[in-house]
């Protein structure tokens, strides 16, 4: 019911003044119908009743006549014409995917070696594989400790994000600490500034407690943002990153052995981070009067019936 409640909101023409050639073309059909009508004038002096038993065989009325299909044929063609629409179509340089941001965790905690071969290792070979399983969709990297650093915007070239997410590590980041909330700042700025939506996705295997009320003061809650926990599933996960998760509105995730925690990633990132417009562009609808054309041919091959056209 809902759907169909949808359906009816959203029906419209985009060319609606064609519908004011419905009015001729119901007039000029009424006109033919009437004079094709051969026992119409007998009707105004003869009785009903003795009428029907003066026809001679073969002159009863005809139900479907070839000015019927012709009205047909026209009736379709107006609302073709006019552009019937109920979906929005996609604008045209549209990405497959809305961009992800990448936002990765360096400092000396993250060499920590309980996820082997380390927790950064481990998360480098975590953004390889999300890339690699979502290859349409852009992505950038931020690296961050005590400061924050935009690596690179969001690009078609996974290899480049890989190779420079390898490249990472905590004796060349400028600044020791934790500034999340900094790193956040700093992503949904770039994916503002893009005007493409998109989400983020952190890497981290823990947030300072100080970080959690810049979060909570963040404005970023307009982007959509997965946690992905980089400490063995066997541990529990610190209360900082419950409450940094929390803070951000974030769906929290514990790194796998397997590739399932980037498989739930990639599922997420596929179904979220859409916009619904950008600013200053009009929405699109899709002109759905083209799927009329086949109905058209169909009733247009009637013509071709021997003795159709003369038969009245």
């Amino acid at each position: 019911m809902s759907g169909a409640i949808v359906f009816f909101e959203a029906f419209h023409f985009l060319r609606p003044f064609w519908l004011v050639t419905l009015l001729p073309a119901l007039g000029v059909w009424w006109s033919f119908r009437h004079r094709a009508d051969g026992i119409q004038a007998w009707r105004r002096v003869i009785a009903p009743e003795l009428l029907v038993h003066l026809i001679a065989p073969g002159t009863k009325k005809v139900w479907l006549r070839p000015i019927d299909v012709l009205l047909i044929t026209w009736l379709v063609g107006i609302v073709a014409v006019a552009g019937p629409a109920w979906t929005l179509a996609p604008p045209p340089f549209a990405e497959d995917s809305p961009p992800v941001m990448i936002v990765l965790k360096v400092t000396p905690s993250m060499s920590n070696h309980d996820l082997p071969p380390n927790r950064l290792e481990r998360a480098q070979e975590k953004i390889a594989d999300l890339l690699r399983l979502q290859p349409s969709q852009a992505a950038g990297l931020i690296a961050y400790a005590g400061s924050s650093h935009l690596v690179l915007p969001p690009t078609h070239d996974a290899s480049i994000v890989v190779s420079m997410a390898q490249a990472l590590a905590p004796d060349i980041m400028p600044k020791p600490g934790d500034n999340l909330a900094g790193a956040i700042e700093l992503a949904s700025k770039v994916l503002a500034d893009g005007e493409n939506g998109g989400s983020i996705l952190v890497l981290a295997d823990d947030v300072a407690p100080g970080q959690i009320a810049k979060l909570q003061a963040s404005e970023q809650g307009r982007v959509p943002v997965s946690l992905l926990a980089m400490v063995p599933r066997n541990q529990e996960t610190g209360p900082a990153l419950r409450l940094a998760a929390r803070a951000m509105k974030a769906r929290l995730m514990v790194a796998t052995v397997d590739a399932s925690d980037v498989a739930a990633i990639g599922k997420r990132l596929a179904t979220t981070g859409y916009i619904v417009s950008r600013p200053r562009e009009a929405r699109r609808w899709r002109d759905m009067g083209w799927y009329l054309v086949p109905l058209l041919a169909i009733v247009v091959l009637l013509w071709f019936r021997r003795g159709w056209v003369v038969a009245g």
